[in-house]
């Protein structure tokens, strides 16, 4: 019986041949992957921010399709092949927060699914930040939605001016947070004419550092207002009351605890020289207005002329167009973290700072592998 010829393997494919042109194809995508961006956002007006950072990047919007069905619930298509690329994910996040945040999840979900090698989210406002410490018996909720990002398939986020620093630590993945401080201070440099005569005003003991560091690159004097009714989020109890005070409850001797006095705000002070200067309220979060109206008519009664707010992000929830308009305000500053035109034309005096300069170039620095030490220069921790 003849035996079989057993050809070497490079004989057994020798006769194939690859098709034109995918040498060279492969070629390229082994020296090189490529990056997208994408929108996650289903509302027109929270696609602006994305447009205008892919325009600085020389880039096009990735194309993708994502919007609610009749029963709510969110669905996001994919449009094009993501294998092997860096796919960066821009998300504002508009009033419907929680609307939002699935947008993000899914689509972070998609992306992972679909073989991209990295997915960066773009988050300028990070939601839920005001919830990053226990309350009573609630829920660290910003520890939660680090953990949703992370199993969704995020690995690595750019946020803007985190509300707590701390944040950060809730993330197994690296996590840039920017500073819009410089765009802030340009703002005041090139738009208030008589700048030099102006105060950094706190409108709390807790937003003293923020205004510090306004007053010191600034050169100007600091003011603090002391007094002011603490909200929620500043109150340091916990409320963990369990079980409950009974009147004839038995306590064993060696567990007394000493009686804690209880605390007595004091009548509100303006801790500064105010008058006839310009007021530079300066914090991260504008939302609820009603402090920082009731911070302008205690600066306005102390003596100051013009009165300023400037925040990073404006949330502006609610009635707030109403009530700085026809309050003591001049004139309220915020980037465009947050989209708020429709607060625009209800309040002209809300006036807009474009971030996506500092956006853009994170983007291009993350992909190419460069240092981010750039976007932080001369900038401390408590900034």
């Amino acid at each position: 019986m003849p035996r079989k010829l057993l050809l070497p393997y490079k004989s057994v494919f020798s006769h194939f041949r690859a098709p034109r042109g995918l040498h060279d194809s492969l070629a390229m995508n082994a020296a090189r992957s490529g990056y997208r961006v994408f929108s996650a956002n289903s509302t027109a007006a929270s696609t602006e921010l994305a447009k205008k950072i892919t325009e600085r990047l020389g880039a096009e919007l990735g194309k993708s399709v994502v919007y609610q069905e009749t029963n709510g619930e969110t669905r996001v298509e994919i449009k094009e092949s993501v294998r092997g690329q860096d796919i960066f994910i821009i998300q504002t996040i508009p009033r419907d927060v929680n609307t939002a945040v699935m947008e993000l999840l899914i689509m972070a979900y998609a992306l992972k699914t679909s073989c991209a090698r990295n997915i960066i989210g773009v988050i300028p406002y990070f939601p839920y930040s005001k919830q990053s410490k226990m309350r009573k018996r609630g829920s660290i909720v910003c520890k939660l939605l680090a953990s949703m990002l992370a199993k969704a398939g995020l690995t690595h986020i750019i946020t803007m001016d985190l509300h707590q620093k701390e944040i950060q630590g809730f993330f197994s993945f690296p996590v840039d947070n920017l500073r819009a401080s410089p765009f802030l201070l340009q703002y005041i440099q090139e738009e208030i004419p008589d700048y030099r005569n102006a105060v950094i005003v706190a409108k709390s003991p807790g937003a003293a550092k923020r205004a510090q560091s306004y007053a010191e690159r600034l050169r100007l004097g600091l003011a603090v207002i002391h007094g002011e009714a603490q909200c929620t989020e500043q109150d340091m109890d916990d409320g963990r009351h369990s079980p409950p005070m009974l009147k004839n409850a038995t306590v064993h001797p060696g567990l007394e605890l000493p009686l804690m006095m209880a605390k007595e705000k004091p009548p509100i002070t303006v801790v500064g020289d105010v008058g006839g200067r310009i007021a530079i309220i300066v914090d991260d979060i504008i939302d609820d207005v009603e402090s920082f109206v009731a911070a302008a008519d205690i600066l306005k009664e102390r003596g100051a002329y013009k009165i300023f707010v400037m925040a990073t992000h404006g949330l502006l929830s609610a009635d707030a167009p109403r009530l700085i308009e026809e309050s003591s305000i001049d004139e309220v500053v915020v980037t465009n973290t947050v989209p708020h035109e429709v607060q625009k034309l209800q309040c002209p005096k809300i006036k807009t700072v474009d971030i996506s300069l500092i956006l853009s170039e994170a983007i291009r620095r993350i992909h190419n592998g460069e240092s981010m030490a750039y976007l932080f220069r001369n900038i401390t921790v408590d900034d």
